[in-house]
């Protein structure tokens, strides 16, 4: 057992990241040993959770400052009366941060265990309770409601269902109180739901927004947010999300629209689309039209004249496109065993591209195009850019604002000035290991915020302006 592992890779994906992160730019503007540092910390620095939760409020239903007060209050009761507090972000108006307590290192572990999934193991490190779904297996002393136990991550997804015992790679979570009984749990009539455990000692101290103000608030990392506020959509406008589920961009674009105008939600998976329609409705957002398509097939091939509001649509029909586009995802945190093949992680500049080619034909001369990914590698961040301006003339990089994480990052032949209109959220770039009460109380209020800006999951943002006809 080994408590918070570097990352792990398959073997020829960890080797593509190594020459992605040793190319021969980065090398030549830091030095060889400083990109291998570098590369190695970010290695280290994805197996953690942020060092924030940031929640963005609903400005659509309430004020910050009233919804500061009542997560203010609602952290004091989960917390005990443990004094942590509620930052306003200076840049980022809508939303509100808390700091992560941890890792604790001095959590006294019991006999009794429960193996969970990797999925939700990486929910209980940012805040959440165990509920059965996620449940693999206990030991056979769990036999009761009640019992206390020690959580533990499967994070190679190794363990067997209902298994005794298990002696494989197993990350240690925190203690809870077990909900129900382990016949219970592994019931033959069929899965149950709802609580299996209750976290009262996680190894990351962040609170539980299980039922606590869902129409006020929405979980969302930070970069998540900024994507939005960098669009900039506008009251009236006619908004596309080409890839929205399950909705939290779509929500937010709404919200800055002050709900008039119209965002055009696109999932291609049925039940994703359910799940923006559910947020929109939810957040009491009614300018969102959700659909199920595709969105490399949202091109209509010809100038449409119905009224139909639905894809596919006409050329030059939006005034701004968001593309948060599907990718390798290797920005997430906390991660601690990657299992996609090379062949996976290199599908998707290919269909990047063609939702791209896309997006830029349905935008309207003059109208925003922000691409942004969840991932570190340069052939989705980077080097689409590169490929975007030579392929699409019309297209122009332009500043971001708010611009607080990074700029690019070199190896895909771009230039000191177009690297700087871009964005990278780098959790590389964090030397802190972990905050604790006392660190936490002993820092200002700046502090604080710059490193919320750094100690993100890993983020990516570019931002296009498509030139009017002449």
């Amino acid at each position: 057992m080994s408590f918070f592992p570097k990352i792990s890779f398959q073997c020829e994906v960890e080797e593509y990241l190594t020459k992605v992160f040793r190319n021969n730019e980065l090398i030549t503007a830091l030095g060889g040993q400083e990109a291998e540092n570098k590369y190695q910390s970010l290695l280290s620095r994805l197996s953690h959770p942020p060092s924030f939760t940031t929640v963005r409020v609903n400005t659509h239903l309430s004020s910050v400052k009233h919804v500061k007060k009542l997560l203010f209050e609602e952290i004091q009761k989960q917390f005990k009366g443990l004094c942590v507090p509620v930052l306003e972000h200076p840049k980022l108006q809508d939303i509100l941060l808390i700091p992560v307590i941890g890792p604790r290192r001095d959590l006294k572990k019991h006999p009794s265990e429960v193996i969970v999934g990797a999925q939700c193991g990486y929910a209980v490190l940012r805040g959440a309770h165990v509920y059965v779904p996620g449940i693999v297996s206990t030991s056979r002393s769990v036999v009761k409601a009640g019992d206390l136990v020690s959580v533990y991550s499967d994070i190679e997804g190794k363990c067997k269902r209902g298994a005794k015992e298990f002696k494989g790679v197993k990350v240690f979570l925190g203690n809870g109180i077990s909900e129900l009984s382990r016949s219970e749990i592994f019931s033959s009539s069929g899965p149950l739901k709802g609580l299996g455990v209750r976290m009262i000692e996680p190894v990351y101290l962040s609170p539980s927004f299980d039922n606590v103000l869902p129409s006020h608030l929405f979980l969302q990392n930070l970069p998540s947010v900024v994507v939005s506020h960098i669009l900039n959509p506008q009251p009236g406008e006619k908004i596309l999300d080409m890839c929205a589920a399950p909705g939290g961009k779509a929500t937010h674009l709404a919200t800055l629209m002050h709900d008039q105008g119209e965002v055009i939600a696109i999932d291609k998976i049925a039940n994703k689309v359910k799940k923006i329609k559910l947020n929109a409705e939810l957040l009491q957002l009614n300018c969102i039209k959700a659909f199920c398509y595709d969105g490399t097939k949202a091109l209509s091939v010809e100038k449409r004249e119905d009224e139909q509001e639905g894809p596919p649509f006409s050329p030059e029909s939006f005034d701004r496109i968001l593309l948060d586009a599907p990718c390798s995802g290797m920005g997430q945190r906390p991660n601690m065993a990657y299992s996609s093949t090379l062949k996976e992680v290199t599908s998707y500049q290919p269909l990047q591209r063609k939702l791209f080619t896309v997006a830029v034909k349905l935008l309207k001369p003059g109208g925003v195009l922000v691409y942004s990914t969840c991932t570190i590698t340069l052939s989705e961040n980077e080097e689409q850019v590169a490929w975007a301006l030579k392929r699409f003339p019309c297209l122009q990089l332009h500043p971001q604002e708010p611009h607080i994480g990074g700029e690019g990052m070199k190896g895909a032949g771009l230039t000191l000035d177009q690297l700087k209109l871009l964005q990278r959220f780098d959790p590389a770039a964090v030397t802190l290991q972990g905050m604790d009460i006392n660190s936490l109380q002993d820092s200002r209020e700046d502090d604080l915020i710059s490193l919320a800006n750094k100690d993100c999951i890993g983020f990516f943002i570019a931002k296009f302006v498509k030139s009017k006809s002449k």
